[in-house]
């Protein structure tokens, strides 16, 4: 069974992750099929890159996702193919709503 999880790739102490596709059983980074984007915590806000095409393709595939890449695709609008939110203005009114 293919999983689309994280693999860390980033010094000690310093974390950066690829999200790759990847056989269940190999280890955290053993050899992926396929790198799908990357993913930098250290950065404010966390940086995340998905190839969102390419993340349906492997979910048709039959590939599962790992519950944290699960959460990055949902928390990243522009990554899941969805428009962002409305930003609060400095009165509490959304841009939407002011323009």
């Amino acid at each position: 069974m293919l999983m689309i999880r994280l693999a860390r790739v980033g010094a000690r102490k310093q974390p950066y992750y690829r999200v790759v596709v990847i056989e269940k059983d190999r280890a955290r980074n053993g050899r992926s099929v396929e790198v799908v984007g990357t993913y930098n915590p250290r950065t404010s806000p966390a940086s995340v890159n998905l190839k969102v095409e390419r993340i349906e393709y492997w979910k048709g595939k039959g590939a599962q996702l790992s519950d944290r890449v699960g959460k990055l695709l949902k928390s990243n609008p522009s990554a899941a193919g969805q428009p962002p939110a409305p930003k609060a203005g400095p009165d509490g009114d959304t841009d939407a709503a002011a323009a």
